[in-house]
């Protein structure tokens, strides 16, 4: 498996020219941004959504933090000698099937992973990673991306990260600190002309209602639950909060594209088994009892009324398609 260089696939539109008379949120297309620590992400949160986005006619863009490099081979299947020889190129190279199923662009900014520390007390993280940058060394390529792309939406993790990893809480910071700089010319001003986005969401993937509505169709279709464990678990654990660390403002109906979703995952062939726990669920029962992927609005600059079934809510008025 060949890997794929570092930059751009395909390369982001550039930016309008100072003074081109351009109108301020332009003609079409709607632009969305995801923003993600490393490959495989992007198909594990988001991908029904940006799929649908895609097909109708949106642009939309991944940005790749990292490239994976200190992550483990999580198919056993794949945990081959000549795979560990290299396998930051070939998480490249999943991550070019996965960009090409799910119809996207992407581009990797340039960080090495800072891998999930283990042990206690935790070690330090390793010199030079993603995790330990400035944020003002984080944030600037993905300034630059925000300011080239022109994105109306972005879309990201939350302050925890989704899940504690550092790479992921880092992800956060400079997400949030790019869509609050990307409009200040005196900001990052050698990163192109100045961009303000519009709204800002977090991911809410992950949560007990949805898990526990998979579960219940599950057993009312005499299925065994692939659930139950995780649910007992949060039953039993008093200090699990009881719903997302978010209020879900937008619920996103991306059913019809689950099973490209579950294509881009099995493209990331050393991070996702085939025959594992994303696909115990069959897809006409998620369909059935959790159509939607789920977000938080944490930053907005338009009104929409809440909750919305669209990113693009209170946006599409002001851009010409």
């Amino acid at each position: 498996m060949s890997s794929v260089s570092l930059g751009q696939s395909p390369a982001a539109p550039e930016p309008a020219p100072a003074g081109s008379g351009t109108p301020a949120y332009g003609d079409g297309p709607l632009r969305l941004m995801a923003v993600h620590a490393h490959p495989d992400d992007e198909s594990s949160k988001g991908a029904a959504t940006m799929a649908r986005y895609v097909r109708g006619g949106a642009d939309v863009l991944v940005c790749t933090l990292t490239g994976g490099e200190r992550g483990d081979i999580l198919n056993k299947a794949m945990d081959r000698p000549e795979i560990r020889a290299d396998l930051p190129g070939i998480r490249r190279a999943e991550m070019a099937m996965a960009r090409d199923i799910l119809g996207v662009r992407q581009r990797f900014l340039g960080f090495v992973d800072s891998g999930l520390p283990e042990g206690d007390p935790l070690p330090p993280l390793p010199e030079g990673c993603f995790a330990v940058q400035p944020i003002e060394v984080a944030a600037r390529p993905l300034v630059q991306a925000v300011r080239e792309f022109r994105p109306h939406v972005i879309l990201t993790y939350d302050e925890n990260g989704g899940y504690p990893h550092p790479d992921h809480i880092m992800t956060h910071r400079v997400s949030v600190e790019a869509f609050e700089a990307a409009a200040d010319p005196d900001r990052y001003p050698d990163c192109g002309e100045p961009w303000q986005p519009l709204k800002l969401y977090y991911f809410v993937t992950f949560h007990r209602a949805r898990f526990t509505a998979l579960h219940e169709k599950m057993i009312e279709r005499g299925l065994e639950s692939a659930y139950a464990d995780r649910l007992a678990e949060w039953a039993d654990d008093e200090d699990e909060p009881r719903g997302p660390a978010h209020e879900i403002t937008t619920m996103v109906p991306c059913a019809d594209y689950f099973e490209i979703r579950d294509q881009a995952l099995i493209a990331h062939a050393t991070q996702v088994d085939p025959n594992g726990g994303w696909f115990a669920c069959p897809v006409e029962i998620q369909r059935e009892a959790w159509p939607t992927e789920d977000y938080h609005l944490a930053r907005s600059v338009v009104d929409t009324d809440k909750p919305e079934d669209d990113l693009f809510a209170g946006i599409r008025e002001k851009v010409r398609l």
